[in-house]
This record gives C-alpha cells, structure tokens and sequence, in this order.
C-alpha cells in the first residue's frame, strides 16, 4: 500500500470511498471534507494499492476533550495537543491488508513531529472495539456528540515520548 498526499484529482475517488463506508451517517459535503485538508494537508492522504485509491486518512491539529462536529469546514486551527483523526476510511475489498496500522503509523509520526501529545477520534458505526485494538481508548466527555451516530464513542491514544 502507498500512503501519499491527497491531490485535487483524488476528491472524486474520496467521496465514493465515503459512501461506500459509512450507511449510518449522512455524507460530509466535499466543502467540509476539503476544509480538512486544506487546514493540514501534511496530515492528510490517500491509501493506493496499484493504480487504485483504495482508502483516504483526514486528520488535523485540535484541542483534546473538544472533538469538532461533523458537517462543520475546519477554518483555522486552534492551539492543539493532539491530532484529531476526523476520518479514515478504507474500501471493503482493501479492508484487513494492513493499511490502517501504516496510516496509524504515519498518523502518529505527524502528531511527533507537531509536538502533540496524543491522537484523538470518535469511533461511530461500531467501530470503537477496532480502535481499541488498535491502542485507543475510550474517554468520558461532558460535550454532546449529538451530530455522530448514536453509538459515537470519544478516544484517545496517548503517544509514548520515546516511541
């Protein structure tokens, strides 16, 4: 799998990724999932297998415990601590190759590089035990995640500073 940076051609391959992933959520408009990228466009790519995107990675500097609601653009960043993860969606037929372990792996590269602390996320669509495979963990928070499905759960991974 190649992990590389999102060009202008991508978005149409993106937003089908998008439809394919989530039935349990209503779609997040091109304007809002561009806002994403264009606020860090270091931390955001797509997942290639030959010539083909077979999954995408949007994430950007936040402020933790304060996760931002869909279907919102993402205008400037305010002082982070962690890198919220506002979507990685991976194509059925990539699913279980190991992409997601090499985008978390990027993903917790750029947090280091930006000095933060943790990566942040909200699991939806049952998709919390994955992330706690993954090394998250679920964190109580007192906002409302009204705007995500109704099983969304908060999650933190806190990186280690020797890793």
């Amino acid at each position: 799998m190649l992990l590389r940076t999102i060009a202008p051609s991508d978005w149409e391959a993106i937003v089908k990724i998008q439809d394919e992933c989530y039935s349990q959520l209503a779609p997040e408009s091109l304007a809002v999932l561009q806002s994403k990228w264009r606020a860090a466009p270091e931390s955001c790519f797509v997942i290639q297998a030959g010539q083909t995107l077979v999954g995408y990675c949007l994430a950007h500097p936040w402020t933790g415990d304060n996760p931002p609601p869909l279907y919102h653009c993402i205008g400037e960043l305010p002082q982070a601590d962690t890198l919220y993860l506002h979507d990685m969606a991976i194509s059925v037929g990539a699913q279980g190759l190991g992409a997601g372990r090499q985008a978390l792996a990027r993903l917790q590269q750029r947090a280091r590089e930006l000095g933060l602390t943790s990566l942040s996320l909200v699991a939806v669509q049952g998709a919390a035990g994955y992330w706690q495979k993954m090394g998250f963990r679920a964190k109580p928070l007192t906002k409302s995640l009204d705007s995500y499905t109704q099983d969304a759960c908060y999650m933190v991974m806190v990186l280690d500073d020797d890793a």
